[in-house]
């Protein structure tokens, strides 16, 4: 709410200074850009994850999990499908909790144990019972909205013979553009604090959900860069953030004490205790649509400690 108070008052201080056009006008606008995603977003995701949905004949053991996640979150079973793209993650999307969907790679899902699998599809259950893909959309539109007003008066001063006005007007919705979208990014970086807490009251198994974000991090550090460029727009939808695997890898490598590709709750414990976020990644988690790793691994074992 205090996002769109903020930016209805910046465009209405912008269209009255101008005469050029109405807050209505940008109120429109923010709603047709909504609709526009609430009604086609959905198939974006599907085309660009080469999701294929999977009956229970397909995928018994899949759905079994999904079924019983869903009881226990008291929502409505989602359609379930599996992801053909060459990363390992899982997403939830949908345009209302009648309308979701829990899809996960088939990469991730030949890697992960049952308990892994458990985990990381409580977590995007979770996202479903929180609403959280409506909330972030809808946040989403302000950046928009801003971008929007920038690239148009900045091109427009060109034809105004450099018009010192439209220049202000322009430097200053950048200015907001770049202050919205950090806002955007905390508010995404919360709810995956939500749905990883989600996750272990699903599931009661922290140590689970650490270690599937470490497979994850692991297979995403392997993958292809043209792949992950190709995924880049959907990111936000993801349980871990691709684009930061290679330096997540990094700093999670040394909570796999027995190297075997898993974490259990003593290395868990082990690595929470242990470990430090530097001041390098504080900085970049601002810029991120998902905590950063170490944080998100520390916060799993307060948890369930």
């Amino acid at each position: 709410m205090l996002m769109f108070a903020l930016i209805y008052a910046l465009l209405t201080v912008i269209m009255f200074a101008t005469g050029m056009g109405t807050p209505v006008f940008f109120a429109l606008l923010a709603f047709l850009i909504v609709l526009a995603q609430y009604m086609i977003g959905p198939k974006i995701v599907e085309k660009t994850m080469r999701v294929r949905y999977v009956s229970e004949s397909e995928a018994p053991k899949l759905h079994s999990i999904v079924n019983d996640l869903a009881m226990r979150a008291n929502i409505q079973k989602p359609k379930i499908g599996i992801s053909e793209m060459p990363i390992a993650n899982a997403f939830a999307f949908g345009k209302s909790k009648k309308d979701s969907r829990v899809c996960i790679t088939r990469t991730l899902l030949n890697r992960l144990n049952e308990k892994e699998l458990r985990a990381v599809l409580g977590h995007e259950i979770s996202h479903i019972k929180h609403k959280d893909i409506v909330a972030i959309t809808t946040l989403s539109v302000i950046p928009m909205i801003c971008y929007f007003v920038y690239i148009s008066f900045f091109w427009s001063s060109f034809g105004r013979r450099r018009s010192g006005g439209a220049i202000g007007i322009a430097f200053a919705a950048f200015l907001t553009y770049l202050l919205t979208n950090m806002l955007v990014l905390y508010a995404s970086r919360i709810r995956e604090y939500y749905a990883d807490q989600g996750s272990v009251e699903l599931t009661n198994d922290a140590p689970a959900l650490a270690s599937a974000l470490y497979r994850i991090t692991m297979e995403d550090a392997r993958a292809d860069r043209r792949t992950l460029k190709q995924v880049e727009g959907m990111k936000a939808f993801f349980a871990s953030d691709p684009s930061t695997s290679r330096k997540d890898l990094t700093d999670l490598r040394q909570a796999d004490l027995n190297m075997d590709g898993h974490l259990d709750k003593y290395e868990v414990e082990a690595f929470a205790k242990e470990s430090t976020v530097t001041a390098a990644g504080r900085l970049m988690e601002i810029f991120s649509s998902h905590p950063n790793i170490v944080k998100r691994i520390k916060r799993l074992h307060a948890i369930s400690a």
